[in-house]
């Protein structure tokens, strides 16, 4: 994890979280200071420089992430420095569409927008009655919602025509049950949570019934 602003600090910490081995890099030695007793290993350096990221061994990992986000021209110098050393996957945070351009071209694999997704998730739930929502690419979504209240009752072998609401529901949890595939002759209870995929507007249209 190269930069441990705010976004790569929690990015680094949930990997930990998740049972992964975090080296952690940033020039600001108050931020290595801080993180030296949540990840595995910790360092001060220029991770811009090709020769220090090699004696650091970074040469050997399958996966990094560049979450820079204050210098542009450190976020590229070091996805190149990445890049040089030939790492299977390459991650990198960009701030804007021609930060994100030059990332691509000096050797990023991966390019993200913080800020941007989560902007959008959150406005796809501040202005429906969805619990969670994730959108892909091509206009699809998957969405976790509470069952609609004219659903109440119902099976979900009564929902099964795709053309009726437009979207599959494929999981759903029951009042003091966990979450478990659709099964056709499960029946919705009041509080019934569920997992629904389909086009943006028939997840949003879906959650809506009222």
């Amino acid at each position: 994890m190269i930069g441990l602003g705010r976004f790569g600090s929690h990015l680094a910490g949930s990997l930990v979280h998740l049972g992964h081995e975090v080296l952690g890099m940033d020039r600001d030695a108050e931020r290595v200071q801080r993180w030296s007793s949540r990840l595995d290993r910790v360092v001060q350096t220029d991770p811009t420089e090709e020769g220090a990221l090699r004696q650091l061994g970074v040469a050997d990992f399958r996966r990094a992430v560049v979450a820079i986000g204050a210098s542009v021209e450190a976020s590229v110098l070091t996805v190149l420095a990445l890049a040089e050393l030939g790492l299977p996957q390459i991650w990198a945070r960009a701030t804007s569409e021609k930060h994100a351009k030059i990332l691509d071209s000096v050797g990023a694999h991966h390019v993200i927008f913080p800020e941007a997704e989560t902007g959008e998730r959150v406005a796809h739930l501040i202005v429906s009655k969805m619990l969670d929502f994730i959108e892909f690419g091509d206009d699809f979504a998957i969405a976790k919602i509470r069952v609609p209240a004219p659903l109440v009752g119902r099976s979900l072998r009564e929902l099964a025509p795709a053309d009726r609401y437009g979207v599959q529901v494929v999981g759903a949890k029951l009042p003091g049950e966990p979450f478990r595939y659709a099964g056709q002759d499960m029946v919705l209870t009041a509080g019934s949570v569920l997992i629904v995929e389909g086009s943006i507007a028939q997840v949003q249209g879906f959650a809506a019934l009222s």
